[in-house]
Order: C-alpha cells, then sequence, then structure tokens
C-alpha cells in the first residue's frame, strides 16, 4: 500500500464539502488504483466499527452514463453505517441526490468468473424495492472514471422498501419505478434500464469481484444500479420511488 493511496483514502473520507478530484494533482491515477483507494477507505472505516453488508453498481443505466459522461459500469462497497431506516430523515450531507433502485439479497454465495445472468439470479434469495442517496465529494457531481471509483460510487445512504419477493415472482426487465419528488412525478424507468436486465448487473459485480479474488457472500445486498438519473434531494423536499410489485420507498431531506 503506497502512502500516496492512504492519503487519498484519508482526504476522501474527510471531506465534509465538495473539492476537487483527485485527477486534477493526480492525472495518472487509474482504475486499479482508484480501487486500492476504495479498498482502503473501506478498511478505515471497519476500523472505526463499521460492517460491510454489500456492494452497489453504479452507472448501470444508460441515462446515469450520459448524465456524469461515464460509459461503464463501476462497483463500490456498502456498509451497515449506510443503511437508512424506514421513515428516519436523511442527515446532513454535502449534496445529496436520490435515485430508485432494485436490490438483491443473496441466498447463496455468487463467486466469477464466467457468472451469466441466468446463474446470477439463482444465487438470489430476495428482490427489493430501494433509493439510494449519493453524495459526490466532488464540486458539481465533476468525475473522472478513477474519481468516482476512489469516492466508493459516491456512496452515501440506501433505503429499502417493505417487500421483498423471489425474483421467480417478479419480471424484473418489466418492474416498474415511478420516482415522484414533492408529490409530482418526474421520472419513470423499469428493470430493463438496468443493463438490459438486474441481473447482468448482479454477474457483472460477481465477475468484477473475482477479478480482485472476492466474491458476493449470502446475506449480502446489491444495489443494482439508478433506474433512472438521480434528483436532488433539499432540505425539506420528499423524494418517493413507486415500484409496481415492490411497494414503495420514501427518503426526507
Amino acid at each position: 500500500m503506497t502512502t500516496e493511496i492512504v492519503a487519498a483514502a484519508q482526504e476522501l473520507l474527510g471531506r465534509t464539502a465538495e473539492g476537487e478530484q483527485l485527477t486534477a494533482t493526480w492525472p495518472s491515477l487509474d482504475l486499479a488504483t482508484a480501487y486500492a483507494i476504495q479498498d482502503e477507505a473501506l478498511r478505515l472505516r471497519q476500523e472505526r466499527g463499521e460492517t460491510v453488508v454489500g456492494v452497489k453498481l453504479g452507472l448501470t443505466s444508460r441515462a446515469k452514463q450520459e448524465r456524469m459522461g461515464i460509459a461503464e459500469p463501476l462497483l463500490a462497497w456498502l456498509t451497515d453505517a449506510m443503511v437508512l431506516p424506514a421513515g428516519a430523515p436523511v442527515p446532513q450531507l454535502i449534496h445529496p441526490r436520490a435515485e430508485p433502485e432494485l436490490v438483491f439479497v443473496m441466498g447463496e454465495r455468487l463467486a466469477g468468473p464466467g457468472v451469466t445472468a441466468a446463474t446470477a439470479l439463482a444465487a438470489v434469495s430476495r428482490v427489493y424495492g430501494g433509493i439510494e442517496i449519493i453524495d459526490s465529494r466532488y464540486r458539481d457531481y465533476r468525475f473522472t472514471l478513477p474519481d468516482v471509483v476512489a469516492d466508493n460510487a459516491s456512496s452515501a445512504l440506501f433505503g429499502l422498501g417493505p417487500i421483498g419477493l423471489p425474483p421467480s415472482e417478479v419480471d424484473l426487465s418489466l418492474e416498474a419505478a415511478l420516482l415522484e419528488v414533492d408529490g409530482h412525478i418526474v421520472d419513470t424507468a423499469t428493470g430493463a434500464a438496468v443493463q438490459g436486465h438486474p441481473a447482468e448487473a448482479l454477474a457483472l459485480a460477481a465477475n468484477s469481484l473475482a477479478a480482485r479474488g472476492l466474491a458476493l457472500e449470502p446475506g449480502w445486498l446489491v444495489l443494482t444500479g439508478g433506474m433512472t438519473d438521480a434528483v436532488e434531494l433539499n432540505p425539506g423536499s420528499r423524494v418517493a420511488a413507486h415500484f409496481s410489485h415492490l411497494g414503495s420507498v420514501t427518503v426526507s431531506g
């Protein structure tokens, strides 16, 4: 572990306001090093008592890729400190945004390489609707792919809906989400927005972890990526995601 990696992880974790991209002063930062920064930040979080509960995929939908100017998905860590209990307000963050997600709960260990969408889905016990709160540590949400990977894919918090179903009981490519902000529907999408089918995102997660010698473990959660573009979560505002079969999730700023 180089001192640059440790310093970058510490600096990102310590930010309470938006700041400069890492690549502004580290232009040679590559994806492998960015994941090393992400992993070092996780180690620091575990030292302060956090426990890994799963992973999230970022930029799996075309809408998100176009919005951020990045052309490939990425992976990041989830811990128990990121769980937003139902009804709890979102604490003060830098510039939070909310997006609807389909969330898998792993029933079996899933290890790559070579995982397909079908084998990935067979390892899932339940699927939920959810909302992820993202909060980039970079100014104006502007970053390169290594920047956002190092920042744990802009992760902040997430909340799950009230209904969990076996994946065999819902057509995930057609499962729709309506995104509501302060009583107004502002966007809609189906599971097909996530890599064509959210199971494809799950397979991508397993295969990506395999390249790092890791696997998806039983009981882990997998956030498969924003179905729509993210919306700002302003103080006093309310964002809700209404799913076809998985209930509704609401967060308040």
